[in-house]
Parts: C-alpha cells; sequence; structure tokens
C-alpha cells in the first residue's frame, strides 16, 4: 500500500492503459488473483476508468490450489499449476495476455522465454522488504532496454524485452 503515497495522475492511467488496451486476457497467480478480485471485482466505470478492462476481460488463474475462479470474480478461469506448454498455447490462441503482479509466474514466463514485454514501475522509494522479481540465486536474465517514460509522480516506466530484441 506504500504505492498510494504516489497517488494515481493521469499519465500513470494513461501509461497502464496504453498496456491493458491490446490485451485479449489477463494471466494471473494465484496470490495476485486473490487480492485483485475483491478489489476490482465491485468496481464500476464510474469508480475507476480501468474497472471494465479488469471486470469483463477473461481472467486466466495460475494455481494448483484454487479450484473455482468464476464464483470468485466474474469471467475467471482457473488454467491448473503452472506449464510452459499451456501458457504458450494460451497466448497463441488468445494473442496479447497482461499479466500485472503475480512474481512467482512472471519469473516462470521469464525462464520459459515466454514474455514479449516487461514493464516495471520503479517508485522512488526503497522499501528493504518483500517479494522480488528477481531473488537471490535467480537465473541471470539478459533484457534489453525498449522504452523509458518518467511519470509526473516520480515513478519510472522501464520496458524491457528479450535480450535479442536489440538485435
Amino acid at each position: 500500500m506504500w504505492t498510494v503515497d504516489y497517488g494515481f495522475p493521469d499519465d500513470l492511467s494513461a501509461s497502464i492503459a496504453t498496456l491493458t488496451g491490446p490485451a485479449a486476457g489477463i494471466l494471473l497467480g494465484r496470490t495476485t488473483f486473490e487480492m485483485f478480485a475483491p478489489a476490482w471485482s465491485t468496481r464500476t466505470v464510474q469508480d475507476d476508468p480501468g474497472a471494465p478492462f479488469f471486470n469483463d476481460t477473461l481472467k486466466h488463474v495460475v494455481s494448483s490450489t484454487l479450484k473455482d475462479a468464476e464464483s470468485v470474480w466474474r469471467s475467471s478461469s482457473v488454467l491448473g499449476p503452472y506449464d510452459a506448454d499451456r501458457a504458450r498455447a494460451l497466448k497463441q490462441r488468445d494473442g496479447d495476455l497482461y499479466v500485472s503482479g503475480s512474481a512467482t509466474l512472471v519469473r516462470a514466463l521469464l525462464a520459459d522465454g515466454l514474455v514479449d514485454e516487461l514493464h516495471l514501475y520503479v517508485y522512488p522509494l526503497a522499501v528493504g522488504s518483500g517479494i522480488r522479481l528477481f531473488p537471490d540465486g535467480a537465473a541471470r536474465t539478459p533484457m534489453t532496454l525498449l522504452d523509458v517514460q518518467a511519470l509526473s509522480n516520480g515513478v519510472a516506466h522501464l520496458t524491457y524485452g528479450p535480450a535479442s530484441a536489440a538485435a
């Protein structure tokens, strides 16, 4: 919740809308799904312009423990445990998938070469604890910086692609 100190200015909203706009689906890990469902499922467009995307877009939940996602949040289904081939097939079938949070899932997707772009919103604050996207001992993951956007609240939006993207 420390991000609340930095607000949600129009340029941050526009930046996120640019990412969600072309997405045909949302791919989430169980923990993020369980955090997002109560936060988004009751929001309307009057509450937040992003509500229709999060509520109406088909959500795919990667989980070995969750059995029923639809009764928790409409337009949601459980994919089962992470499987690179299943993720690849979903991407081929549906097109662009938006992933938010879901650090464990993102690590697996990166390791399997299934991330086209990695968007990092870096806040001007070191919190010193919490989930790390790249934990100690993780394999090297070379990437290419594709874009940098400075936002009005001091946040930097960094866009990375696979290392081969620069070649």
